[in-house]
Formats: structure tokens, sequence, C-alpha cells
């Protein structure tokens, strides 16, 4: 099965139906991912979750209040985690490891410090810490404006000729699945989450108390341009966390892991396997 034809499942608990999917083999610990600022488990890149699932298990999931999963969605990292967490212990799953990919990737952390017998290691793509820099509803905007054939053109790559040919394939790839899609995201995920990713950033971290906290094997990656959450962000994490490792991408923006997918799955497979 690939994501774009693998069959949809359903775990009800603690009041709310979360939609997921599983790929990959039945043994091995389990990579979670989380998604970004208003993407389903369709925002996934084929290319990226497809080839991670080669050789492990991998789980996609909406969480509460996104596509097809049931309830409101919250408009706090914490709670947004918490809620992740109540997901990952449904599917009674003892240990982890996490992909989190820009908003994914703030959840991670807050899981990855409350929680690390469960997360063993923790991959954190385009994302910021706690008290970071952030230009969301900048960059969104901006995004917009430009009236692109798809907003995710300007919005994850760069306005380089390789970068959006790059963009193009992977829409082409991220659209494939023709049936059982995600609904796309309104107002009612948009707003909370675009609050949720603001209060994160407003707020300095006293002392990096978050990032110091995350004991686990950490992957920071990130895009050399990316303007939402710019890449000094992937450096203050790298400098203030324990035990982590740093990939800058050249020539790509928010959607680094999409735009070098093979590159990305071969540095994700040698830390996860180390």
């Amino acid at each position: 099965m690939s994501l774009e034809t693998v069959n949809t499942e359903h775990l009800d608990v603690a009041g709310v139906r979360y939609a997921y999917r599983r790929l990959g083999p039945s043994t091995g610990t389990p990579l979670v991912l989380l998604q970004h600022f208003t993407g389903t488990m369709d925002a996934w890149d084929p290319a990226v979750v497809n080839a991670l699932a080669e050789t492990r298990p991998v789980i996609v999931f909406n969480n509460r209040g996104i596509g097809t999963s049931s309830g409101q969605t919250p408009d706090t990292v914490e709670q947004m985690a918490a809620d992740a967490e109540t997901f990952i212990r449904g599917l009674g799953l003892a240990q982890v490891d996490l992909l989190g990919f820009s908003l994914g990737g703030m959840l991670a952390q807050v899981l990855a410090v409350r929680h690390p017998a469960l997360i063993r290691k923790v991959i954190i793509a385009g994302a910021a810490p706690r008290g970071g820099e952030e230009h969301l509803l900048v960059v969104v905007e901006d995004a917009f404006a430009k009236a692109a054939p798809d907003v995710r053109l300007p919005l994850f790559f760069t306005s380089s000729d390789e970068s959006q040919r790059a963009g193009r394939a992977f829409v082409a790839r991220a659209t494939a699945r023709a049936q059982d899609r995600d609904p796309d995201s309104g107002d009612d995920v948009s707003e909370p989450q675009a609050k949720a990713i603001i209060g994160w950033c407003a707020v300095k971290d006293e002392g990096n108390k978050t990032l110091r906290g995350i004991v686990q094997p950490t992957l920071i990656v990130h895009g050399s341009d990316d303007t939402m959450f710019p890449s000094i962000n992937a450096y203050n994490m790298f400098k203030a966390m324990k035990n982590a490792q740093l990939i800058l991408y050249p020539d790509s923006g928010h959607g680094a892991l999409f735009q070098y997918p093979e590159t990305f799955v071969a540095h994700c497979r040698i830390f996860l396997d180390a």
C-alpha cells in the first residue's frame, strides 16, 4: 500500500474520532507524522511517506478537528500535543519516533519533553522553538496574493526555477490520491492554528527550558530560505539542545523536505537507524 491508496482507519478515544493511515511493516518503532499549519493527511508528500514506509511502520493522522477527524481544533500547541499523545496511546503504542513539520515540529518538542519514555527519537522540519521568529500571516498573505496555480508553490519553495520545478513535482505527487481524500481546511482550522503558532512564538522561553528538556536524539532539518520560520530558528534549536544534529538544504524554503525528498528520506533513515 502507498499513501495514495492505503485505506483510512479510525480510532475513537477520549470523545474524538481520529482518522489515520498506516503504512509499512508491522514490526519496528513506528514513525508518527505531525502535520503543518492547516495540513491534512493528504498534504504529505507520497515520495517522503512511501519511502520512509519501506523500512519502518509509518502513521499519518488528522489531529482533533482536522480533515475527517472529529472535534474542535485547539488554539494552543500544548493542547494539540496532548491530543496527539492521546491518539498515539490510543493505538496502544509503547514507544514511537516523531517527524514534525512546521506546526507539527512544535508539537514534537512538547511531546518529547512531556513524554520521554514514549518518544524515542525526534525529527523537526521547518519549525521554530518556543519564543522563536515567525512571519506566518505575512508569508501566507503574500503567497495567496501571488495567485499561483497552487499556493504551496510560493509558500513552500523559493522563486528559483529549480525550486519551483521541484514544487510543481511535489504538488503533482500530493494531489495524486483520487479517492477518500481529506477535505481542505477552512477558517475553523486556520484561525485557531494561527493563534497557536503566534502564541508559541510570542513568549520567550527563558533559558530555553523547553529545548534543554529534550533529551532524545533530534534531527533538525530546515530550508536555507524559509521565510515563514527563518533558518535562524533551526540554528538556535541546535545550539540549545543536548543531542541535536542540524541540516540546512540549499535554495529551499519552508517545504525543503518536499523539494529534496530522496535526500531527506536518506537523512531520516541514517538518523533513525543509528
